[in-house]
């Protein structure tokens, strides 16, 4: 089965340090894997077939596919020597060729270079944190890979790392959490740079592979993926909202993997007694089974060693947060609902009614388009689904009598399209949501098929540049119909392609059950509004725009590699609602920027814009500390980025809380009811139109 998606757009995060590795482990990638050069043959058959653009397997491809290939492993340029990328480059025009053949033995020689270099660098920063270090010295760090270069000797290079390492010292120094200074950062940085050297050798074949294959798939564009086996379980997992383990949520920090959440309701949770900021250090299976250490293992090998069948017993050796004394939990591991990702809602009342009571506004936050894939294969009546969550949301609501919904898509990346479409339904009665252009420049609508309108009433959908692929979908057809307001950043992600998973066992062996391989996920059609224009690039622009700091951060569609042009088609034939009109819309903004200029929260935002923009824009850091700890006081660019992509990434949970920019929506909410029910006692100008 194909599977149709339109999310999640790929967030191309780069740290701002890339830390030292070291050739602890043995296990370096040294050959392909024996089903390599199938699965690799497969991918370029299907891309040249498949993908919407139709670029051929050419000297272009072939180029991007190296750039993005050692910028991955190199980000910042301080690894490779320039004659090791000259080495490489004399190879940029051949690689298309030798990957239609199945052959990956590039990946594998600059792989090879790569750790080489690598080991070279990490006795430069082992006697760079044990030397003499004068941060009075009023030097400046490149901070822009586009300014940067590769080193061209080991003079250079050490110098480069000997500036890096004085750099991190400062951030250390100057971080709320860390605060540390003198023997004990250094202590902290060697560990961090030694841990992530062992994961990397770790490396293996299989993880090789996908990262130099996905260097080939997004020369084609950003949304082209090969996904492993693992990580096309991790997939499924995400779309299903469901897994089997214990509930806990890891991450990689210091040589350990620390908890970083609790899953409500999971095993984890009911047992009460693993806490976040708690220390895993080893995994046994079972009563009896043997013990095996994870520090400095890679994550997902972790999580592999914890999750498992429900009903069976995993041991956990554990270093409560704040101690240092071992301890030992068992938990059974149970079926793990993930809840924190699914449709949630809560009435808030906000303004005044004319006869002085509150307003009642449904606030429905949705973190994702979800669609149980395996349930739906299954033909079960009762698989995950956003459409079936919403609709129950909005019943409830329609029951206690709310004035306005608002639809919070500000967190949502996409998922599914038919989850798109139809929840798309719940708030019109029928005609096209989507259409749909694939690679031969056939347009086929998608319409919603279920007659009837769950919510009637005035609709609000808050948006952010992280709202992409079915988000923009659902905002651009409610805008198109006037159904509703669109409110948040200056334009959602602009994202407007649609992808579909192809398993490459089943493509190659052309039976049930085949050997896995992984998956493509290859994008091969276009979405488009039902006014005929794409969100690609683009995105859908909000009619009324809050101050945000996402609106100015680099994560959007045009923001990536390769990403496909803007494109339009002819609009589709609609019945427009008259819920929203220019008159309208233009009161509702006057009357939002009034209350934005008098709001202390807003105006506080607006600067830390400003000051975000301004760090943005210098390409070098400064090295003394003096200035680079008042710098960092005002504002620290990375950790607003950081914080930012935490808190649209993560899975919050709980109930929906009202803060300053909810407020001002809700205020926007109840002044569209007002203006709605002032224009029912003129004759309405916006009637239906095709």
């Amino acid at each position: 089965m194909v599977r149709k998606l339109v999310g999640w757009p790929r967030w191309l995060l780069v740290s701002a340090l890339i830390v030292s590795l070291c050739p602890v482990l043995k296990a370096d990638p040294v050959a392909p894997g024996p089903s390599d050069r199938q699965i690799t043959f497969m991918v370029a058959l299907m891309l040249k077939r498949e993908h919407l653009s139709r670029h051929p397997l050419d000297k272009e491809i072939s180029q991007r596919c190296i750039a993005t290939f050692l910028k991955s492993l190199d980000p910042m340029k301080v690894y490779f020597y320039q004659s090791d990328i000259d080495n490489f480059m004399r190879h940029k025009d051949e690689l298309s060729d030798a990957i239609r053949r199945g052959d990956v033995s590039f990946a594998y020689t600059v792989f090879r270079t790569f750790l080489q270099r690598v080991d070279e660098r990490v006795k430069t920063v082992d006697a760079v944190l044990a030397g003499p270090i004068d941060f009075n010295v009023d030097e400046q760090m490149v901070a822009d890979r586009d300014v940067a270069q590769y080193p061209k000797s080991t003079a250079e290079a050490s110098d480069r790392w000997r500036q890096r390492i004085k750099y991190d010292l400062l951030v250390l120094k100057a971080s709320d959490k860390d605060k540390k200074e003198g023997q004990e950062a250094r202590d902290k940085l060697q560990r961090r740079y030694h841990s992530f050297a062992k994961r990397m050798h770790q490396t293996s074949s299989s993880e090789l592979l996908e990262m130099y294959l996905n260097s080939f798939t997004t020369a084609f564009d950003p949304h082209t993926d090969y996904m492993s086996p693992d990580t096309q379980r991790d997939f499924d997992i995400a779309m299903s909202l469901e897994l089997e383990g214990i509930g806990a949520q890891l991450q990689t920090e210091d040589s350990y993997a620390v908890v970083k959440k609790i899953v409500p309701g999971g095993a984890a949770d009911r047992d009460g007694r693993l806490k976040v900021e708690d220390k895993v250090v080893a995994v046994g299976e079972g009563d009896d089974g043997e013990m095996t250490d994870v520090t400095d293992m890679k994550i997902r090998d972790v999580v592999k060693l914890i999750r498992g069948k429900r009903g069976t017993l995993v041991r956990l050796d554990v270093i409560p947060v704040g101690g240092s004394e071992h301890k030992l939990y068992k938990i059974v591991r149970e079926k793990i609902e993930l809840k924190d990702s699914e449709a949630r809602g809560k009435v808030f009342e906000a303004g005044r009614k004319p006869n002085g009571g509150a307003y009642r506004v449904g606030v429905i936050e949705l973190p994702s388009f979800y669609r149980d894939m395996a349930g739906d294969r299954r033909g079960s009546t009762t698989f995950k689904s956003t459409t079936r969550d919403v609709k129950a949301i909005l019943d409830d609501f329609n029951r206690q009598g709310v004035d306005a919904v608002v639809l919070d898509l500000r967190r949502n990346g996409g998922g599914a399209l038919n989850e798109a479409i139809s929840l798309t339904g719940l708030f019109i009665n029928d005609g096209p949501v989507v259409q749909v252009k694939d690679a031969d420049g056939r347009v086929q609508p998608y319409n919603d098929i279920d007659p009837g309108v769950t919510w009637s009433g005035p609709l609000v959908v808050m948006i952010s540049k992280f709202s992409a692929s079915a988000s923009e979908i659902l905002a651009g057809a409610i805008q198109d119909y006037n159904r509703g307001l669109i409110v948040g950043d200056r334009a959602t992600h602009g994202k407007g392609t649609v992808q579909s998973l192809l398993d490459l066992g089943a493509q190659l062996f052309r039976v049930p059950n085949a050997e896995p391989m992984g998956a493509l996920k290859i994008t091969m059609q276009q979405f488009y509004r039902p006014d005929g224009d794409s969100t690609q690039k683009r995105g859908v622009v909000s009619d009324i725009e809050l101050p945000s700091l996402t609106t100015h951060l680099d994560v959007g569609e045009g923001d990536l590699d390769y990403a496909l042009p803007f494109d339009r088609v002819a609009g589709a034939s609609l019945k427009r609602f008259d819920n929203v009109n220019p008159g309208i819309t233009s009161q509702l903004r006057r009357l939002s920027e009034q209350r934005v200029q008098n709001s202390e929260k807003f105006q506080r935002e607006l600067r830390r814009i400003a000051r975000y923009k301004e760090q943005k824009a210098k390409k070098h850091i400064t090295l003394k500390e003096d200035k680079f700890l008042q710098e960092r006081a005002e504002l620290n660019a990375d950790k607003e980025e950081e914080k930012v992509f935490e808190e649209h990434s993560e899975l919050r949970g709980g109930e929906i809380k009202r803060d300053y920019y909810l407020d001002e929506v809700l205020a926007i909410a109840t002044d569209y009811i007002n203006l709605q029910q002032l224009a029912t006692v003129r004759p309405s100008t916006a009637g239906a139109s095709n």
